[in-house]
């Protein structure tokens, strides 16, 4: 390696990198700003435009798009090309390190045009896609964190074929992404999404509404660049190999927690404490200002409280199902205090996460070495109110294709719910029915969920049929109230989607159910609503499904 061509807006790891080149005797050519970096660094430098013989231009706006710098980066080192490398002053090239103007970084949906368009690199990108078609004989640097892995190999000589290859497919995923977010910006639309008029649920009255807003927006091409935040030790399962992404700029959500202890994170892991995170909100949602907290197995919940104390909302949501409780996920919308966090002691827990810990509940969990403490403090969204809103779309494989939708975000406000029975609701019982409903949007289908007294007293999930899912949920409830009497602990019931027929109402009212809600849309509401007559149980219906298929 004799020459390298170093053009970078970032100077992370530069100087390293630079000084490890000339120590082997390297040339180092290089740009405007970068030049100056080295220069201070104490290190020998060309310009760029020593080497082609013209100057910069347009203020640095082209500055190495020039024949000398594309034939000595695409030379293959062929005799035969001599005479048109001296037609034009060129030299091989052997190594390209670039990054580029940060439009990613820097630039929003509400950035000035003037602003975005100087943000877009026009010589960098060119210079890695060259580079990139020349991997045979040149090595292409685009991001910092190659630096230490180049260096060692260069010391060990160890720049094979295989591994310019890889860089190259690294520098052309980088442009690739770089111009999908330019063409997204202009485009007045977000990266990687169908359009931001997707991002909301449509107005529904069940399961047979037609086409929502925006649905015609969905484009024919659809791409999606994600960056590695690490490998994973395996996928669900230890045959699995697996990674965790996340989308490029700054890390959110899980991306940015902070693991105070405990072992890293699996797959597992993460799936199930994105659940918990996301079941949170809803819950939160239900009672604006209280604690809330919420056991999650198998991305599933298991358990929900609320109450004014964080210590008295974990104690519901661990109650609610002692038993799934063990080895699962925990999510709490305040920071965990040393009540909680003896509360939680004894409990087998993977992880809890949460928008901070007092010292106290640090020092009670810290003999717990396996237990993960995740810090959401720094996740955009986290802290006294629970997690922000999923991303506005969902991709999700099936054979052959990808299913992309908008997602479930929204929902329909208890004051949109409409009463279709004669018996009139119980306002006191009106917080219980939104903590079940939001309960229930957090479950896989069909979803059934009864509450009484701020806790989810009983969850039936993920069964092929509605009564079966209202049986185990009723069962369940029964056996944590004293006597198993429902009505005297005030319980109420709701459903992800409609009932298809009149049995779960019947059997909710067998089991003493004081009120009902549930999106309605079914061809046989009204035997529904005839039957929670009959029985004298006020039913709700909310005109928006919350169905969940994983």
């Amino acid at each position: 390696m004799e020459r390298a061509l170093i053009s970078v807006w970032s100077k992370e790891g530069l100087a390293e990198l630079a000084e490890a080149l000339h120590r082997r005797g390297v040339e180092l050519v290089s740009t405007g700003g970068t030049a100056a970096h080295l220069r201070e660094a104490g290190l020998p430098v060309t310009e760029l435009s020593q080497a082609t013989g013209a100057p910069e231009v347009l203020g640095g706006r082209v500055k190495s798009l020039h024949p000398a710098v594309y034939a000595g980066i695409l030379s293959r080192r062929d005799p035969s090309e001599a005479a048109d490398l001296q037609a034009v002053g060129a030299r091989p090239i052997d190594l390209v390190c670039v990054n580029l103007y940060p439009f990613v970084e820097q630039v929003g949906e509400g950035t000035p045009l003037d602003e975005a368009l100087e943000l877009i690199d026009i010589g960098g990108v060119s210079l890695l896609r060259a580079a990139a078609k020349g991997f045979p004989h040149v090595v292409v640097l685009s991001r910092p964190d190659q630096y230490s892995e180049f260096l060692r190999r260069l010391e060990e000589g160890a720049l094979d074929p295989g591994y310019r290859r890889l860089l190259a497919a690294e520098a052309l995923e980088r442009t690739s992404a770089y111009d999908r977010r330019i063409a997204a910006y202009l485009a007045g639309r977000p990266v990687g999404a169908p359009s931001t008029a997707t991002a909301g649920a449509p107005e529904s009255s069940g399961a047979g509404a037609g086409a929502p807003e925006g649905a015609e927006r969905f484009p024919e091409a659809f791409s999606l660049r994600l960056v590695r935040v690490s490998p994973l030790r395996y996928g669900e399962n230890p045959h699995q190999a697996a990674a965790f992404y996340h989308p490029p700029g700054p890390s959110r959500g899980l991306a940015a927690a902070r693991l105070l202890q405990g072992r890293e994170l699996s797959f597992n892991n993460l799936n199930d404490a994105s659940s918990a995170w996301r079941i949170l909100d809803h819950v939160a949602a239900a009672a604006p200002g209280q604690a809330a907290a919420v056991a999650v197995k198998h991305t599933s919940p298991c358990g929900a409280g609320v109450a004014g104390t964080l210590e008295e909302a974990f104690r519901k949501a661990y109650e609610a199902d002692p038993v799934s409780i063990f080895g699962g996920i925990v999510a709490v919308n305040r920071c965990v205090d040393g009540a909680t966090a003896r509360l939680m002691d004894p409990v087998f827990l993977e992880v809890v996460a949460a928008p901070g810990y007092t010292p106290e509940a640090l020092g009670v969990l810290g003999h717990k070495k396996n237990l993960r403490l995740l810090d959401l403090s720094g996740a955009a969204g986290s802290g006294e109110a629970a997690a922000e809103p999923e991303a506005d779309w969902e991709v999700r494989p099936v054979w052959g294709g990808y299913l992309v939708q908008a997602a479930d975000v929204a929902d329909a406000a208890p004051s949109e719910w409409q009463r279709v029975t004669r018996a009139e609701l119980d306002p006191a019982l009106l917080p219980d029915l939104r903590l079940a409903w939001q309960v229930a949007r957090g479950c896989i289908s069909n979803a059934v969920v009864v509450a009484a007294g701020g806790q989810s007293l009983g969850i039936g999930a993920g069964q092929v049929n509605r009564i079966d899912a209202a049986l185990q949920a009723l069962e369940r409830a029964r056996a944590r109230v004293p006597g198993g009497d429902l009505r005297a602990a005030g319980a109420v019931l709701a459903s992800d989607g409609f009932f298809p027929f009149p049995d779960v109402v019947q059997a909710a009212a067998k089991a003493g159910i004081r009120a009902i809600v549930q999106p309605g849309g079914s061809k046989r509401d009204e035997e529904s609503i005839e039957e929670a007559d009959r029985a004298g149980i006020p039913m709700l219906l909310t005109g928006m499904r919350h169905f969940r298929h994983a």
